[in-house]
C-alpha cells in the first residue's frame, strides 16, 4: 500500500511567507490615515472611559465586515457603485472635521459623541469604506482568499495598536490630525478616480509617497515646542 502525501486545505508554497509579509506591510502601510481617521473619532467620545471600548467594539464589527468584504471582494469589485460611496463617506468625514470650526486655542475642533452606540458603527463603517481601497490591493498581490484574510487579520490588529498611538501622538503633535484627514481625503479620490476610470492603475508607490509626504508634515511640530516658543516670547 503506497501511503498518499498529506493535502492541505490551502495550498502553501514557498513563496507564501513572503506574500503574507507582503500583504501585512500594505496592510501597516496603508492603515496609517485608516488608524488617525478612528483615533479622531474615538476622541470625540465625551466620556473618555468609554474610548477604549468604542475601539475595540467597532473593530470587532469592522473585523467581520472586512471579512465579508474580501469573500466577496471579486464580486464587489464589479461595481463602481460601492467605491463611490465609499469615497462620499470618507470626504463626508473630511468635510465635517475642517467645517467644525477651531477652539479659543485655534486647534480643530472634532465631532462630538454622547453615546458609545453613535461611535461604534462610525468605526465600523470607516474601516469597511478603507478596506474597498486595501482589500482591492491585497487581491492584486494575491488572489488566495485564505491569505488575504490572514493578511487582514493581522492588519486589524496592528490596526488597533496604531489606533493606540495615534491617539497619544494626536496629543503631541501640532499638524497630525489634520494630515490624517487631508490622507483621508486622498483615499476618498483615489476610489472616485478608480470607480470612473477602473482600468487606470494608480501605482501604489505614489500613494505611499504622497501620504509619506503628508504625515512628515504632521509630525513635523510638536505642541510642548509651540508652546514653549509662546511662553519665551
Amino acid at each position: 500500500m503506497i501511503d498518499k502525501p498529506i493535502e492541505l486545505p490551502v495550498d502553501v508554497g514557498m513563496s507564501t511567507p513572503v506574500l503574507l509579509l507582503v500583504l501585512v506591510a500594505l496592510e501597516a502601510v496603508l492603515s496609517a490615515d485608516n488608524a488617525i481617521a478612528l483615533a479622531s473619532i474615538s476622541q470625540g467620545l465625551v466620556d473618555e472611559k468609554l474610548r477604549p471600548k468604542a475601539l475595540n467594539l467597532g473593530l470587532i464589527f469592522a473585523y467581520i465586515l472586512r471579512m465579508l468584504l474580501i469573500v466577496a471582494a471579486t464580486w464587489v469589485v464589479r461595481y463602481w457603485q460601492f467605491q463611490v460611496l465609499g469615497a462620499a463617506y470618507l470626504l463626508w468625514l473630511v468635510f465635517n472635521y475642517f467645517t467644525a470650526g477651531k477652539d479659543e486655542d485655534g486647534e480643530q475642533i472634532r465631532p462630538q459623541y454622547e453615546s458609545l452606540w453613535q461611535v461604534i458603527p462610525m468605526i465600523a463603517i470607516t474601516d469597511l469604506a478603507f478596506s474597498l481601497d486595501s482589500v482591492a490591493t491585497a487581491i492584486a498581490v494575491s488572489t488566495d482568499t485564505w491569505l488575504v484574510i490572514s493578511g487582514a487579520t493581522i492588519g486589524i490588529i496592528l490596526l488597533r495598536f496604531m489606533a493606540d498611538l495615534f491617539i497619544r501622538w494626536l496629543q503631541e503633535y501640532t499638524h497630525l490630525e489634520d494630515a490624517g484627514y487631508v490622507a483621508v481625503a486622498l483615499v476618498g479620490i483615489k476610489l472616485l478616480v478608480r470607480a470612473a476610470y477602473p482600468d487606470l492603475e494608480v501605482p501604489e508607490a505614489l500613494t505611499v509617497g504622497l501620504v509619506t509626504i503628508i504625515f512628515t508634515w504632521g509630525f513635523s511640530e510638536r505642541k510642548a515646542a509651540k508652546n514653549e516658543e509662546q511662553d519665551v516670547s
